[in-house]
């Protein structure tokens, strides 16, 4: 399968609410993430599969709608490397918006790493 058409699957699957173990058929077993430091995750963060499941169902907590606009996108073998805004509302109104380059590796069509540089506009 296309690493572009699997890193772009997870980004509808969050637009479209999922969160938590509805989204651990997108992954491999062993799957991390690796945030670089940004406005809100200073020391940035490594994530396991698991960690990243929790994530997405606090996220959901707290957000009213996220969207992932892709900019481009290239392939390099097995991965995806792709240039996004991501917009996400929060519950209470608020908006962010991050400029993203993010790196989404694959085997056997799931995601096994993501590696994602996340540049937040001031809030």
């Amino acid at each position: 399968m296309d690493p572009i058409a699997v890193a772009t699957s997870l980004h509808r699957a969050l637009e479209a609410g999922l969160s938590g173990s509805e989204l651990r058929p997108l992954f491999a077993a062993d799957a991390v993430t690796v945030e670089h430091p940004n406005l809100i995750k200073q020391s940035g963060a490594r994530m396991t599969l698991d960690d990243m499941l929790a994530a997405s169902i606090a996220g959901a907590g707290l957000l009213s709608s996220q969207k992932y606009d892709v900019h481009s996108a290239l392939r390099s073998g097995d991965t995806a490397i792709l240039r996004l805004t991501w917009t996400g509302a929060l519950r209470s109104g608020e908006e962010f918006v991050a400029h993203i380059a993010q790196f989404v590796t694959t085997t056997g069509g799931l995601i096994s790493s993501i590696e994602t540089y996340d540049c937040y506009e001031p809030f």
